[in-house]
């Protein structure tokens, strides 16, 4: 069996263009469920909206840097861990929310102002950490990735779908309301569908590897719930918006992270494996928190404040 980082996942030209424009459909989809009204509530939202944020883009990408010097993976897996802690998070973060009895105002808000600053912050943040690791920087010197590049292309499968998406709402608002919920759900679906033809196609990999990456996305995973609840309990942030704020963080958009592996990294053996893998774990242990979640009351009253939710 071939090393982890010697391996190249194959995903063929043309299901990658396809994948992309599935994903900037998804992204779209998101726009279809924001109002100016999600960034004006994260204003009223201060607390909430910084710890959020900070958790999200600040300390996820440093937890996860010092969880791959503890455990010492093999380079292109500890790149595939950061590469997913750079990520924005998913919509079903706002499913997983309503489950929980979350603050949904406050994740539905957070889920679009993130994936604007994702932009900006997610090629940033994964050239600097990835730069630092004292393994995966000599890979991804040997990639010779160009920040740069990743950046315009996270801005078209984000950016402009997003942009396209709230002047849908702008101008053509009947027709947004009448088809944003079958759009969403026809590319989630989709989204999962080639996770699934992308796992499946390289099968015998995936069953050769995953027992590497299993216990690093299992631990990474739960740190990611972890850090957005004691980040919003630390600023003594109510029950309700904790819950929010724990799933908004715990849960990445894998999709967007195996768009990028194979457009920037080939494929590269432990990074797409950490994607695919997580894809379908953090929605396993979403659900899992949030059911248990839908089984506890809430502390004190805090669903009824004023300016929480909307």
């Amino acid at each position: 069996m071939l090393p982890v980082d010697e391996i190249r996942l194959n995903f063929n030209p043309a299901s990658l263009a396809l994948l992309n424009g599935v994903l900037a459909f998804l992204m779209f989809g998101i726009a279809l469920d924001t109002r100016l009204d999600d960034f004006r509530r994260l204003l009223r939202m201060p607390m909430a909206f910084a710890v959020g944020i900070g958790a999200q883009f600040l300390l996820l990408p440093a937890i996860t840097y010092g969880l791959t010097l503890v455990l010492q993976p093999s380079p292109s897996i500890a790149l595939g861990m950061i590469l997913i802690a750079c990520c924005p998070p998913g919509n079903v973060s706002n499913i997983l929310t309503h489950r929980a009895k979350g603050n949904v105002a406050l994740s539905v808000s957070m889920t679009a102002v993130s994936n604007a600053i994702a932009i900006v912050a997610m090629p940033l943040n994964f050239a600097f950490w990835g730069g630092l690791h004292p393994t995966g920087s000599k890979l991804l010197t040997s990639i010779a990735l160009d920040p740069v590049q990743m950046f315009a292309h996270i801005l078209l499968i984000i950016g402009i779908p997003f942009v396209l998406g709230l002047l849908c709402i702008r101008y053509v608002p009947v027709w947004t309301e009448r088809f944003k919920k079958p759009l969403r759900i026809i590319s989630f679906m989709a989204l999962i569908g080639f996770i699934v033809a992308a796992i499946a196609g390289n099968w015998r990999y995936f069953l050769d590897y995953v027992g590497l990456v299993l216990v690093a996305v299992i631990l990474h995973d739960t740190l990611a719930f972890g850090t957005g609840w004691v980040c919003a309990k630390a600023a003594r942030l109510s029950d309700y918006d904790s819950r929010a704020l724990s799933i908004e963080v715990g849960i990445r958009n894998a999709g967007l992270g195996l768009v990028l592996i194979f457009s920037f990294f080939d494929g590269l053996g432990g990074m797409a494996v950490v994607a695919g893998v997580w894809g379908f774990w953090d929605i396993i242990a979403g659900l899992l928190l949030a059911g248990w979640w839908a089984r506890r009351p809430l502390d004190g009253v805090a669903a009824q404040r004023p300016g929480t939710a909307e």
